[in-house]
């Protein structure tokens, strides 16, 4: 990278984080990053080379640091190409969402120990964490400071824990480098694109961004969502399933991402007019329309196209709500009955497995991406004879009858459910998926997961303010999804699935109303779901008028 950019005349600097390779201090994740990344380019513009104009680039943590830095307004900021990251609020989508924890941090935090100055300058410690099952301690939860698999490496431990009991939305979430949407009116006007895709877990914080500061700010912002996992935008596929060769970029995928920011910084730290300020504002991957079928790599052909758009939300958007049913219907039509429900026990000692979803950093005990809802060896935490999740009692199944048309969905998700519980405290979740009918290569069809999402039941009236439940009691709740985005082809299925675990990308909430990270003991939950006149739960869904599919959104253009 830094052969390709000095070659075109510019210069390139690296940082590292405080406590990170060749950079002393204790490293604490997130939060020194925007003052430090300020003190560099400060530093950039006062050298005799340097012209006061600069770009920054990155992918993940190195996008977080330009959102870091941005929210800091540090000076000679012009143009910025955040991918995958830069979050615009790590307590909804990054760290934590709707309340609960992603556990992704602690296998990141484990796997980034191991290249800490402090562990690698003690080799007996090293080896001695290199020794850490980590599978074997998220099967003995609940882990406690001085008793995790961080426990060697006590700067990461503390920061670790301090997300994880910090529950509420307080002071800590508000600070510099994890909340951007506190900075917004600071925030660096410059040339930016915020990129991310639907299996990654910054699609919220990329379109959250876009949102406010394309309203706030004068320099161009543009947003990019495809279809990958995590920083994997070189690959056609995101975990078992396949979106075809459009879902890559034309060519050499690597120098190609290179000439895309390479042109982005031209036009704006060169002001050389090659076109780019022309080009689609919004671009969007749109899943769906394939075969269904295995293709020759064994993945299933889910297929896929570029589109460009004007906006985002896409401004036709149609928010439509689905009803949930007491025999499983999904629909469009209120139920018309006085009083329907549907329970199930949910015990935190036997969790619904993740499979699949936005998921990073999670190896080697869970892993991102589209796959069929069945438990499988590969998943942490299922078992034997690994049925569909559809099938286990505390999944709640809802789904359209076959459609008649196809149907695109293209937008956020939000669910609205009316709740009691036995306890004090519980989580409920919700996933979108596209199901797919039988065919010879899947003969019981195929329920391919879109996004989810989850709401820590003390959190249904405020994020500041928890509040346990009076057990028996009515409550309504709002369980806000990633965005995606899907066309659901004639002959398939709507599917909304309904539960109180995803284990282990989020903790388990142990229904006891204990401290978050703290918990020491735990309960089984009764929960029960209203689906009646009065309580009419459903699903708002954006749904997008038909249009022609523009192949060539994302690639005309270089």
């Amino acid at each position: 990278m830094a052969a390709f950019f000095v070659r075109r005349g510019y210069v390139l600097i690296y940082q590292d984080c405080r406590g990170r390779y060749q950079s002393e201090g204790a490293f604490v994740k997130y939060l020194s990053d925007g003052t430090d990344g300020y003190d560099t380019c400060a530093w950039i513009v006062q050298q005799a080379w340097s012209n006061g104009r600069i770009g920054t680039m990155g992918l993940s943590y190195a996008a977080h640091t330009q959102g870091a830095l941005a929210s800091a307004n540090a000076p000679g900021v012009k143009a910025m190409y955040l991918d995958a990251g830069g979050f615009s609020n790590a307590y909804q989508g990054g760290i934590r969402q709707g309340g609960a924890f992603e556990l992704k941090q602690a296998t990141w935090a484990y796997s980034e120990a191991l290249e800490s100055l402090k562990v690698r300058q003690d080799p007996a410690k090293l080896a001695a964490m290199k020794a850490v099952d980590i599978k074997d301690w998220f099967r003995h939860m609940p882990w406690h400071r001085g008793a995790s698999p961080l426990s060697m490496s006590p700067e990461y431990e503390e920061y670790f824990f301090d997300q994880w009991e910090h529950g509420a939305f307080d002071g800590y979430w508000k600070q510099q480098g994890i909340y951007g949407a506190g900075f917004y009116d600071q925030y660096s006007d410059a040339a930016m694109v915020h990129m991310s895709s639907w299996y990654d877990p910054y699609p919220r914080t990329a379109t959250e961004n876009y949102m406010a500061l394309s309203r706030r700010k004068q320099g161009p912002v543009r947003l990019i969502l495809g279809p990958w996992t995590h920083g994997d935008r070189q690959l056609t596929y995101a975990g078992d399933v396949d979106f075809g060769p459009r879902a890559i970029f034309d060519g050499n995928v690597e120098t190609d991402f290179l000439a895309m920011r390479l042109r982005w910084f031209d036009r704006w730290l060169k002001e050389i007019k090659n076109g780019v300020d022309t080009e689609p504002t919004v671009r969007l991957f749109i899943m769906g329309g394939g075969s269904g079928r295995k293709n020759p790599e064994g993945r299933m052909d889910h297929g896929g196209r570029w589109r460009a758009e004007k906006d985002w939300p896409i401004p036709d958007t149609r928010w439509t709500p689905y009803y949930f049913h007491r025999n499983g219907l999904l629909s469009h039509d209120k139920p018309d009955v006085s009083s329907n429900w549907r329970e199930y026990d949910y015990d935190p000692r036997n969790p619904v497995p993740t499979i699949g979803g936005s998921i990073t950093s999670g190896k080697p005990v869970m892993v991102g991406g589209a796959f069929d809802q069945r438990e499988g060896p590969q998943f942490f935490g299922s078992k034997a004879p690994y049925l569909p999740l559809a099938e286990r009692h505390d999944v709640l199944v809802f789904q359209t009858p076959p459609l008649l048309e196809d149907v695109e969905v293209t937008g956020p998700i939000t669910v609205h459910l009316w709740i009691s519980s036995n306890c004090l405290d519980t989580d409920f979740t919700a996933k979108l998926i596209d199901v797919y009918p039988p065919n010879p290569d899947y003969p019981n069809g195929y329920a391919m997961n879109l996004t989810d999402g989850i709401l820590r039941v003390r959190y249904r009236d405020s994020w500041e303010k928890p509040a346990l439940m009076t057990p028996g009691k009515i409550y309504l709740i709002s369980i806000d999804a990633f965005p995606t985005s899907n066309l659901f082809q004639r002959g398939h299925r709507i599917r909304i699935d309904i539960s109180s675990s995803n284990f282990p990308h989020f903790d388990l909430n142990p229904n006891t109303g204990e401290p978050e990270g703290r918990a020491l003991a735990a309960k089984v939950a009764t929960n029960r779901i209203y689906l009646n006149d009065t309580y009419p739960s459903h699903v708002v869904l954006a749904i997008i008028p038909p249009r022609k599919l523009n192949s060539q959104a994302f690639r005309s253009q270089h």
